[in-house]
C-alpha cells in the first residue's frame, strides 16, 4: 500500500471498503477518523489477530466515503454491509422480516390483515411474532371473539352486496356486508379487537362469562360449550404470554453464547410486558473478536432493517458505540430508543435467560449438522412434511374392532426409520362404544400423552429412572384421514402439545397414497420415494400389529380365557362360570345376584366380573 495514499487521508468521519484484487469488496467498516482507521491496518501488522492479517494479506486497493457525522457513517456501514455481504464482517445467517397483526384503524369499518411491514401510515400494529402461522392464529382468535369479519370484502363498499356467509349464519360474524351495523357499533368490536391484542383480556373474559351463565340458564348448553371454549382459549394464550415486565414495556432481549468461530444468538421479544416471540441466529467468524464488537455487529445487522424498534434493548454483553447506537435506532424508531447492558436485578436475569436460550440454540443447531447419518428416508420425509426438526422417534396409531365390539389401539414406533419394537404398545379401549373410531383414537392418544407427562414427573422427583412412554415423539401418524387428524389436533390443542401431526391415507386399493395436515391439506409422495417406501411400511406395520393383538383377544373372547384376566378368576373358576351360563356373552349379561349364585364363586369375585364387564368395557 503506497505510504502517500495512507497519509493523505482525511481526518473525516466515514465508511471504508477494502477489495480483493478481483474488485471485490471483502470488508467493510466506519470510523470516527477515517486516516486513523485506516492506517491501523498496514502499521503493527504483527500485533493484528489472525483473522485481520490474513485480511490485510488480501486487501489489493480500498475506498473511503466521507460523511458529515459518525452516525451517518454507521447507517452507511449498515446499508453497505447489506449490498455487499463482505467475507471478512460478521454476517448473519439470515435475513428475515416479521410478519404483524395491521388493525387499519384509519378506515371507515377497520379491519385486521397479517403485514409483512411495518408503515408509517397512521395503522395499528402489533408484534413482531415469529411466524405467519402465529399471526393467522392470533387473527383468527380475535375475529371469532369479536365477531370481525374474516373475509376479503371491502367495507363499506361492499355492503349489501353480497348473500349471507357461513360465518353470519352461525353469528360468528356481525356480517356488515349483508346487514346494518352503525359504525359506533363496529368500531367497539375492533376498540375489543386492540385490548385483546395488548393483551388486555379482563374486558372480553367479563362479557364471554355473563354470555355462558346467560346461555346455561337458558338451556343452551351448546352455545354455553362454545363460549366456555372461548374462555379455556383465552387462559392458554395467557399462559403462553409469559409476563416480563409489570410496566408495560416494549423491549428486546439479547443473549449470546459462544462456541468456537461462532456465536449463537437469541433475541427475545417482549411488547406490553408480556414475551410474545425469540428470534435465533448465527454468527460466523466471530472467534477472534472481543463481546463488545461483537454485541455492536450484531446491533447493527439485526436492526438494520427492522421496522419495529423497541424502546429498549437489554444486551448480555456491554455493547461497542453503545451510545452511537442507540442514536441511530431512536433515528429510526422516531423515539428514544436506549441500549443497555444491565449488571444486576431483574433485566439481567432476562439476558441470562436469553443466553440460555441462545445456548440451547447451539445444541440444536449441532444435532442438526448431525443430520449427515441420519437415513435418506428421514431427511426426505422431513423436508415432505416441512418438519421443524428431523423425525428420529415417529409414531403410529391404529384403532381395530369387529363391528364396534372389542375395540383396540396400537402404538408403534420408529427410530431413525426403523422399528422399535420395544417401544410398542396396546390399548384395551375402555370408554369409547360401538366402534367410534374417533373417540376411540381420541382415548388412546390421551391415555399415553398423560401417562408421558406422569413419567415426566417421576423423572423429575428421581422415582423413575426407565420411563414407557418418553421421550416424546418428533412427530405422530394416525392411520385415518381428516376426521381423525381433526379430532386428534383438538386434543393436543387441550393438553398443550405441540408435535407436528398427520393422517397416513390409502386409496381405493386400501394401499398408501399420502398424508393429510391438521389443515385438511394432502400431500403426496413420489412412490418410488425413500420417504414413501418408508411410511408405507409404517402404516403396514401398525395396521399389523392393531389387528393381531385384536385377533388375540377375540380368541381369548371365544374360549372365555378372558375371563382369567379378571382378579379371583383362575383356570377352575373360569370352566364353572361357562358350565353354568354356556357363552361368554351369558356371563357378560348376568347380574352380580346371578353371578354369586354359581357354586364356588364368592361375593367379592362376583363383584369384580361385574365390574370388568360393565365398568371398563
Amino acid at each position: 500500500m503506497e505510504k502517500e495514499l495512507l497519509l493523505n487521508l482525511p481526518e473525516d468521519p466515514g465508511v471504508y471498503l477494502m477489495k480483493n484484487e478481483a474488485g471485490k469488496v471483502i470488508y467493510v467498516g466506519k470510523a470516527k477518523v477515517l486516516k486513523n482507521r485506516i492506517k491501523q491496518y498496514f502499521t503493527a501488522v504483527e500485533n493484528h489477530t489472525p483473522k485481520v492479517r490474513a485480511m490485510v494479506s488480501n486487501i489489493d486497493s480500498f475506498e473511503y466515503i466521507i460523511t458529515d457525522s459518525e452516525l451517518e457513517a454507521l447507517i452507511l456501514e449498515c446499508n453497505l454491509i447489506k449490498k455487499y455481504k463482505p467475507y471478512y464482517n460478521i454476517l448473519l445467517k439470515d435475513d428475515k422480516h416479521y410478519p404483524y397483526i395491521k388493525v387499519t384503524i384509519r378506515d371507515e369499518y377497520p379491519r385486521i390483515f397479517l403485514a409483512r411491514k411495518m408503515l408509517k401510515d397512521g395503522n395499528k400494529y402489533y408484534g413482531p411474532y415469529t411466524s405467519s402461522a402465529a399471526v393467522r392464529e392470533a387473527i383468527d382468535m380475535v375475529s371469532k371473539l369479536c365477531k370481525l369479519p374474516t373475509c376479503n370484502l371491502k367495507l363499506p363498499v361492499d355492503m349489501g352486496k353480497k348473500r349471507e356467509c357461513l360465518n353470519a349464519h352461525i353469528e360468528q360474524c356481525t356480517a356488515p356486508c349483508v346487514r346494518p351495523v352503525p359504525k359506533e357499533v363496529y368500531r367497539r368490536q375492533i376498540i375489543h379487537a386492540c385490548k385483546f391484542l395488548e393483551g388486555d383480556h379482563d374486558e372480553i373474559l367479563l362479557q364471554l362469562k355473563a354470555d355462558m351463565q346467560k346461555a346455561s340458564e337458558n338451556l343452551e348448553f351448546e352455545k354455553a360449550a362454545l363460549l366456555r371454549d372461548k374462555i379455556n382459549a383465552i387462559y392458554k394464550i395467557e399462559e403462553r404470554q409469559k409476563i416480563i415486565s409489570d410496566r408495560q414495556a416494549d423491549e428486546d432481549i439479547i443473549g449470546f453464547y459462544r462456541q468456537g468461530i461462532k456465536t449463537y444468538g437469541v433475541v427475545l421479544f417482549v411488547r406490553r410486558g408480556r414475551l410474545i416471540g425469540r428470534h435465533s441466529t448465527v454468527l460466523d467468524k466471530t472467534g477472534e473478536i472481543d463481546d463488545a464488537q461483537l454485541c455492536s455487529e450484531f446491533l447493527k445487522q439485526f436492526y438494520a432493517e427492522s421496522e419495529d424498534i423497541p424502546k429498549t434493548v437489554y444486551t448480555c454483553y456491554a455493547c461497542e458505540d453503545e451510545a452511537l447506537i442507540s442514536r441511530w435506532l431512536s433515528q429510526k424508531s422516531g423515539r428514544k430508543t436506549v441500549v443497555k447492558c444491565p449488571v444486576r436485578g431483574e433485566k439481567k436475569r432476562l439476558t441470562d435467560m436469553a443466553c440460555k436460550n441462545a445456548r440451547q440454540n447451539a445444541v440444536d443447531h449441532l444435532l442438526k449438522d448431525s443430520s449427515k447419518n441420519v437415513p435418506k428416508s428421514i431427511l426426505e420425509l422431513k423436508e415432505k412434511l416441512n418438519l421443524p426438526a428431523i423425525p428420529k422417534r415417529l409414531e403410529a396409531y391404529d384403532i381395530s374392532h369387529t363391528a364396534g365390539h372389542d375395540a383396540v389401539g396400537s402404538m408403534i414406533v420408529f427410530r431413525d426409520g426403523k422399528p422399535a419394537k420395544s417401544f410398542y404398545r396396546h390399548f384395551k379401549i375402555e370408554k369409547a362404544l360401538g366402534g367410534d373410531d374417533y373417540q376411540s383414537m381420541t382415548e388412546m392418544l390421551y391415555r399415553r400423552f398423560r401417562r408421558a407427562k406422569e413419567e415426566e414427573e417421576e423423572v423429575e422427583a428421581g422415582t423413575l429412572k426407565n420411563p414407557k412412554f418418553l421421550p416424546l415423539p418428533d412427530a405422530v401418524l394416525l392411520d385415518g384421514g381428516k376426521g381423525q387428524v381433526s379430532a386428534i389436533s383438538e386434543l393436543f390443542k387441550m393438553l398443550d402439545l405441540d408435535i407436528p401431526l398427520f393422517g397416513m391415507v390409502k386409496d381405493d386399493r386400501h394401499r398408501t397414497r399420502g398424508v393429510v395436515t391438521v389443515h385438511g391439506e394432502e400431500i403426496e409422495f413420489l412412490k418410488t420415494s425413500a420417504a414413501f417406501r418408508l411410511l408405507a411400511g409404517i402404516q403396514e406395520e401398525v395396521h399389523r400389529f392393531a389387528i393381531s393383538y385384536h385377533k388375540k383377544l377375540r380368541t381369548k373372547h371365544v374360549t372365555g380365557s378372558v375371563l382369567e384376566e379378571i382378579e379371583g378368576v383362575g383356570a377352575e373358576t373360569r370352566k364353572k362360570l361357562i358350565r353354568h351360563f354356556k357363552t361368554l356373552s351369558a356371563i357378560r349379561a348376568a347380574k352380580k345376584e346371578e353371578l354369586y349364585a354359581v357354586s364356588g364363586i364368592s361375593e367379592r369375585v362376583a363383584e369384580n366380573i361385574y365390574k370388568f364387564f360393565h365398568e371398563t368395557s
